[in-house]
């Protein structure tokens, strides 16, 4: 079967491996939608450390259940359209005891410390398998999971609807951030670069936007909190400039949430760490539960799906697709490849 490997920093070609064989326990997927994230993009561009090359990437999907395997409950059966949760986790290290598999210390996310999903076919654990809402398609399931990644941060900040949130960074990722956010009733403030990833936080919930190239943040964060600055603030970028603005902006006794890899050292002003008597958190990946609402949003909403999809790719046009996305960056939510 066809596959998308990146070959090496750089490189990507369509290679052909073995389909996988059904076992007992597992559903076989015929993938029809999988997402490049970021974490692809940064393989590509040889940034990404926890990645040994070649590796298929991929593990953003819509697909459909082509064969069950012995041992799998009957609630999952051939034709469904589902997704899949990504990560691997390993039951028995401090955050698998405390009951956040996400954050498992051996975790292996597909397409990144294993291969990913880019291929015609899957085999996975039944558990792993998240059935769609009655009429989702293939392809709106392909966002679920950078979305789902964004609810998560939202539940570590524990917002709630007196809180006012700043997301920092409009991608898939923020974007899921800022839905969440105002699904819990916080007023949203959103901050990017760009204006047309603003207007579109707008419509997925956004109160305020500010785009911090044009615009004084500082000041403008005073307009709109009356001085105090937001009470969270969710940084979905993974800069150095922006991690230190988390910190800096965010109002005394208040919760910054990291869910950006900087790709560098990030010197903070630690004393704010202390006077401000600051929660610093992290976010990594999401729980099922966080698969669970970002479905329930997507059933019972109308929001732009469309023009999040910046581009939909074949295998034999991935390369390009992922090339034009390393020109340009900040204009791409998310491309699919299409299988």
């Amino acid at each position: 079967m066809k596959a998308v490997q990146i070959t090496a920093p750089g490189e990507m070609a369509v290679v052909e491996i073995a389909k996988p064989e059904l076992k007992a326990g597992e559903v076989l997927l015929k993938i029809n939608y999988v997402g490049f994230c970021g974490s692809d993009l940064n393989t590509y561009l040889g940034r990404n450390p926890m990645v040994n090359l070649p590796v298929i990437p991929g593990h953003e999907v819509g697909a459909t259940i082509e064969e069950v395997g012995g041992d799998v409950p009957d609630t999952l059966k051939a034709g469904m359209v589902v997704t899949l949760n990504p990560y691997s986790n390993c039951g028995k290290c401090p955050s698998c005891r405390n009951g956040r598999v996400n954050a498992c210390e051996h975790n292996e996310t597909m397409g990144v410390q294993r291969n990913g999903a880019m291929c015609e076919y899957v085999a996975m654990p039944w558990q792993k398998v998240i059935p769609a809402a009655d009429g989702m398609t293939p392809k709106e399931c392909a966002l679920i999971e950078p979305m789902s990644v964004g609810f998560h941060a939202v539940s570590r900040a524990a917002v709630t609807d007196i809180d006012t949130v700043m997301v920092i960074g409009c991608g898939m990722i923020g974007m899921g951030a800022i839905v969440r956010a105002a699904l819990r009733g916080a007023t949203v403030i959103a901050v990017d670069l760009d204006d047309e990833k603003l207007a579109i936080a707008r419509r997925m919930g956004a109160h305020y936007t500010v785009n911090s190239k044009d615009e004084d943040l500082h000041a403008r964060l005073a307009e709109i909190t009356g001085g105090d600055g937001p009470d969270v603030v969710i940084e979905a970028v993974g800069s150095p400039f922006t991690q230190n603005s988390a910190i800096s902006e965010v109002a005394f006794t208040g919760r910054v949430v990291f869910i950006g890899y900087a790709k560098a050292e990030t010197a903070f002003i630690t004393k704010y760490f202390v006077q401000k008597e600051l929660d610093i958190r992290g976010s990594r990946n999401a729980m099922p539960s966080d698969f669970r609402a970002v479905i329930h949003f997507m059933q019972h909403n109308d929001f732009p799906k469309e023009e999040l999809i910046s581009a939909v790719a074949t295998p034999a046009t991935a390369h390009d697709a992922m090339k034009d996305w390393a020109a340009a960056p900040a204009k791409v939510f998310r491309v699919l490849v299409e299988f």
